[in-house]
């Protein structure tokens, strides 16, 4: 069995007391040393909800922002359908304005389900989305229906 060596001691240069800095190329300090400023950290932000990020999924398709096959794998076959048919009307596409989201809720039928509705601001008017969000077996939210409210008259 070996036994723990002890540390060396560390030593200073003799003669020295003053532990500032003594740069010559540099004039002295006349003001006390400040501590240096770190950064702010921003706390850890918990992971969007799944609502949130169907909605801008889906915002970004029906806008005509990206291309329907761009979300395709997050899309079950029947919602996938409805969607293309949507998407070529460009619901959400009002004068080239960018659509934004005003507020998102959701209602939970059963585990594993959101029935979500939000209300998008498409230039002067509000307009309403509607989908359902299913949990598969392989753990991973996929959109089941999807539905635009009319414009108004």
């Amino acid at each position: 069995m070996t036994r723990p060596r002890p540390r060396p001691v560390p030593t200073r240069p003799p003669g020295r007391t003053d532990h500032r800095r003594t740069d010559p190329r540099r004039p002295a300090a006349t003001t006390a040393a400040r501590p240096p400023t770190r950064p702010l950290r921003t706390p850890p932000q918990p992971p969007p909800h799944p609502t949130e990020l169907f909605t801008e999924r889906l915002l970004l398709v029906l806008s005509g922002q990206k291309p329907v096959h761009w979300a395709a794998r997050h899309i079950a076959h029947t919602a996938f359908d409805d969607l293309t048919r949507l998407a070529e009307l460009a619901p959400l596409n009002v004068n080239g304005r960018r659509p934004t989201i005003h507020r998102i809720g959701h209602y939970e039928p059963r585990p594993g389900v959101y029935e979500v509705f939000a209300r998008i601001g498409t230039g002067p008017a509000l307009r309403a989305l509607a989908f359902r969000l299913h949990l598969g077996e392989d753990q991973r939210w996929r959109c089941t229906a999807v539905e635009v409210g009319a414009p108004p008259p």
